[in-house]
């Protein structure tokens, strides 16, 4: 996420607890496995899987909050000292984790998204949005959760399976979008949603320049800039899609350009937003938003 972001999306945050989880620092919840997550979007599948049992924390659930940049505290320490599981992406995107792992919890047994993914070093490390390997940690969560309560084994299986089934659903909901529109293309503030693009069959016709600077969170060159742009006014995209959590003088150029065009605005996320129940309901909003905007 780059770091200039929106003052008002402050108000997206604090929402872990009705999605998943609490804030880092506080104890531990008794006759609860506690569980540690980097962000919110993680401690929701969490959630999912651990049900009752599970007492969730996530270390990000600002969207003010950078993971790049990320500094973490005696809190976030403590927090982690005190799961017996933890689970991050991976990937480059959230070393803040790695680091606190090697400082102070080296022998928390851990989770990362990117690595189950089998995806390479170096590639989209968004991960969160594809949902194959969403499955993967879902099961994978299962599996460890059950080491760590055999009592509870059956039941952390069931709910991975079903929380697997809905985003069976999911995958078939997005792949429907490219089948019913083939050639679809899109352009993008920032490659966020990157794989449910490519889940959905529809082609980032983002300029590589403009993409490349925002990955490396320097302003795009003009350009790239202009290109974008023009993409967008002469209506050569079915839809912009823009990551809500972020906004320089060049995204909000573009939304506006979107809007006086006609051209759909996708509005995506990198944290669970308020007024959400869940990973699945967050993600189904959003393949819905894009469903709609594409195949209209």
């Amino acid at each position: 996420m780059n770091p200039r972001l929106v003052a008002g999306v402050a108000a997206l945050a604090l929402t872990l607890t009705a999605c998943g989880g609490k804030s880092a620092g506080e104890p531990p919840a008794p006759g609860k496995i506690p569980v540690v997550a980097s962000t919110n979007v993680w401690g929701s599948v969490v959630q999912a899987v651990g049900g009752d049992a599970v007492d969730v924390k996530a270390i990000l659930s600002d969207p003010a909050a950078d993971p790049h940049s990320y500094q973490s505290s005696p809190t976030d320490a403590i927090t982690l000292k005190n799961a017996k599981l933890a689970l991050y992406n991976g990937g480059g995107y959230d070393d803040f984790f790695t680091s606190l792992v090697k400082e102070n919890g080296q022998d928390v047994p851990q989770i990362a998204a990117f690595d189950l993914s089998g995806k390479k070093q170096g590639t989209n490390e968004h991960v969160w949005y594809d949902l194959p390997t969403v499955k993967k940690v879902a099961d994978q969560l299962a599996d460890r959760l059950g080491k760590i309560a055999p009592d509870k084994a059956a039941t952390f299986t069931a709910n991975a399976k079903a929380f697997d089934g809905k985003l069976d659903e999911l995958i078939a909901k997005a792949e429907g979008i490219g089948r019913a529109k083939p050639g679809s293309q899109v352009v993008v503030t920032e490659p966020v949603a990157f794989y449910l693009l490519e889940t959905a069959g529809v082609k980032d016709a983002t300029p590589e320049e403009f993409s490349e600077a925002v990955e490396e969170e320097t302003d795009p060159p003009a350009a790239a800039i202009a290109a974008i742009t023009d993409l967008v006014r002469n209506k050569q995209v079915a839809a912009l899609v823009n990551n809500e959590q972020t906004e320089t003088p060049v995204t909000k150029q573009l939304n506006q350009a979107a809007g006086a065009a006609g051209v759909p605005v996708v509005n995506v996320t990198e944290t669970l937003p308020e007024g959400v129940s869940g990973y699945v309901d967050w993600m189904t909003k959003q393949v819905d938003a894009l469903s709609s905007a594409v195949t209209k």
